[in-house]
């Protein structure tokens, strides 16, 4: 009995020594929280202020009176990235931006709104994730003139066209189109041109983009030249997706064939600017024995490299989107990086004296 008493006596001291350590690594512990509750809080305060001077510094970055009193057009392309690689962010710039004052009319939409092999249908997810759920900012609910892209021919180039008779916002009457618009006196004509079928890479590689060597490239060349020969607005802008000049480790053949075949026509007849995509960055470039402004939208999703070459005057490895301010006076492109600053800006000013 005694044996056993001394045993009991021994296992309630263990017992108490094991429990006065639980208390004292359990104040210990508490400190660590307290400590640790502290240094959230003061985190927490960083990132808000960081946030506030972020949203700040957005804010201060575009004086929006530059678009007052402005036909104002938004240009996108290279987006189809279902959101990732920047394109959600850039979408929601565009719409808070639009919001804020730079008051789009349209959107206009350079080609590749979807990558890779394009569209199947008018009922392809794509168009949802790559389109109708990442343009979902209300002020992006207006109209979208797109043209096609290199990517579109991979897939199913009519249903790019039908989509018009689904989406409310999406309007592409043809796959090369032109429109006239008026603004406090000043005039503007647009023409949307199909790019992919005046290369003749596209139309020999029938068997990844099979609509290209479908469509007749003479009768489109032959369109875009008695069009800009009827053009009397004030400002004449050519849009397609591809480059005529610009850095790019793409084929050279693409911006051959484009010298070649479409540029001596808008050259002939003195457009102002010629704007694409493609290429996934930004450029301006001026050719010797030309007066256009050879432009290159960067990408709305996923951007690349440049290097300056000859004729180039600006480029920018950043992605983003461009918007295009037409008045009488002048005649003004400003590309638009992910953080809403404007990067560069190409100016023509009018040649009308009165």
């Amino acid at each position: 009995m005694k044996n056993l008493r001394e045993k009991n006596l021994r296992e309630r001291n263990l017992q108490g020594r094991n429990l006065q350590g639980r208390k004292l690594l359990s104040k210990h512990q508490l400190g660590e929280m307290q400590r640790g509750k502290h240094q959230l809080r003061t985190h927490l305060l960083f990132v808000v202020l960081l946030l506030q001077a972020a949203t700040l510094c957005w804010a201060q970055t575009i004086d929006y009176t530059l678009f007052k009193k402005q036909f104002n057009i938004f240009i996108a392309n290279d987006l189809g990235r279902n959101g990732y690689y920047d394109q959600k962010p850039i979408a929601e710039l565009m719409g808070r931006m639009a919001e804020e004052g730079a008051d789009p009319e349209f959107i206009l939409a350079t080609g590749d709104v979807h990558h890779f092999n394009g569209v199947q249908s008018v009922n392809d997810p794509l168009w949802m994730t790559n389109y109708e759920l990442i343009y979902s900012h209300p002020e992006l609910m207006i109209d979208w003139f797109p043209l096609l892209g290199n990517h579109e021919y991979r897939g199913n180039t009519q249903a790019v066209l039908d989509y018009s008779q689904v989406s409310r916002r999406w309007e592409m009457p043809a796959r090369y189109y032109t429109k006239a618009f008026e603004h406090k006196g000043m005039t503007l004509r647009i023409l949307w041109i199909d790019t992919t079928p005046l290369i003749s890479k596209y139309r020999k590689e029938s068997d990844i983009y099979p609509d290209a060597v479908l469509q007749d490239d003479k009768a489109q060349l032959a369109w875009i030249d008695s069009v800009l020969s009827a053009a009397k607005e004030q400002w004449v802008v050519v849009c397609g997706h591809h480059p005529i000049y610009a850095d790019t480790p793409k084929e050279a053949s693409e911006r051959e064939n484009l010298q070649q075949r479409l540029d001596p026509i808008l050259r002939r007849h003195k457009v102002d600017m010629y704007i694409c995509g493609h290429i996934h960055n930004f450029q301006h470039l001026r050719i010797p024995g030309s007066d256009i402004d050879y432009v290159v939208n960067s990408a709305g999703a996923l951007s690349r490299k440049v290097k300056a070459i000859e004729g180039t005057l600006f480029c920018s490895p950043e992605p983003g989107f461009s918007i295009l301010s037409a008045s009488k006076q002048q005649l003004v492109l400003r590309m638009i990086d992910k953080k809403g600053s404007i990067l560069y800006e190409v100016v023509r000013n009018s040649r009308i004296t009165n």
